[in-house]
């Protein structure tokens, strides 16, 4: 009986586990996504800069 509570124990921690890393490689992406989107701003502002300048 132990033994079973044991290993749902585990099961759970296991469970934990992937959803922490789940939930981490979301935020890096996320971050990702936003660092993309700021340097594809960045860059339009730029080349609106230059035809501005013209």
């Amino acid at each position: 009986m132990a033994y079973h509570r044991e290993r749902e124990r585990e099961r759970e921690r296991e469970r934990e586990r992937e959803e922490r890393r789940r939930r981490e490689r979301d935020e890096r992406e996320r971050e990702k996504r936003e660092r993309d989107r700021e340097r594809e701003r960045d860059r339009e502002r730029e080349e609106r800069e230059i035809r501005d300048r013209r």
